[in-house]
């Protein structure tokens, strides 16, 4: 798809003032584009599942003035789309996220060229004042938040069934795979599903939990235990 496409593409399309928030999931993607609205800077902010739908709005609207991806997305790690995009349209100031808390993801981040990385465990003042630096021709990066700490002495782990959760059994172990940091590949790999499968799992879970991100469902299910054979030990 990117080998398709040549600078020239862009330079023709209209330019027009906009942010573009690429991530597959949607609870996720549509927060960042809440937050971005309130900007001064873009009268809309579009949103892409994956890089080939960032692609054909790029070709439609021209190169949007801020790109918010995701570390990780459908198609695998972010970090080639984004060298890509920037040789097709080097003006764009790309800020990474991720829910990720791998120490390493900031580094490869701007390695690959982003000019920011924020992790999704950032309160939405910091998300906005890297979007606000990188607007302005600066740079912003941050280490991964570290992992949660341990409950306070005291406070016992609550055991919990898919059942009392409100989720099929198939939800609770991914539920608590990604409650172990697996992304949707490895959990992929570990169920012996789809990664398309994953992502729908992940959703529900999110919905049912009334989480918008990872971060924010490790938050809330702080100290769950999920009982029984569905929970993977």
């Amino acid at each position: 798809m990117l080998e398709t496409l040549s600078p020239t593409a862009f330079a023709e399309a209209p330019r027009q003032a906009y942010a573009l928030v690429i991530d597959d999931h949607p609870l996720v993607a549509q927060g960042a584009r809440h937050m971005l609205l309130q900007l001064p800077d873009f009268a809309r902010v579009l949103v892409a599942e994956n890089g080939s739908q960032a692609l054909a709005l790029m070709a439609s609207e021209g190169p949007p003035l801020l790109t918010v991806v995701d570390f990780w997305l459908e198609e695998g790690g972010s970090t080639p789309f984004i060298r890509d995009m920037l040789s097709l349209a080097p003006a764009t100031r790309i800020l990474m996220t991720s829910g990720d808390r791998h120490p390493a993801i900031a580094s490869k981040a701007r390695a690959a060229g982003a000019h920011g990385f924020v992790a999704k465990a950032r309160p939405a003042e910091d998300f906005l004042a890297a979007a606000q630096t990188l607007l302005a021709g600066g740079k912003w990066f941050e280490a991964a938040p570290p992992p949660l700490q341990p409950l306070p002495d005291g406070i016992r782990p609550l055991h919990m069934t898919a059942r009392e959760l409100g989720m099929t059994a198939r939800q609770a172990q991914v539920l608590a795979l990604v409650l172990r940091g697996k992304p949707n590949r490895a959990i992929a790999q570990v169920l012996s599903l789809s990664e398309h499968t994953v992502k729908e799992h992940v959703t529900a879970v999110l919905q049912r939990v009334g989480a918008a991100n990872r971060v924010e469902l490790f938050t809330k299910l702080r100290g769950v235990v999920l009982d029984g054979d569905q929970a993977l030990g």
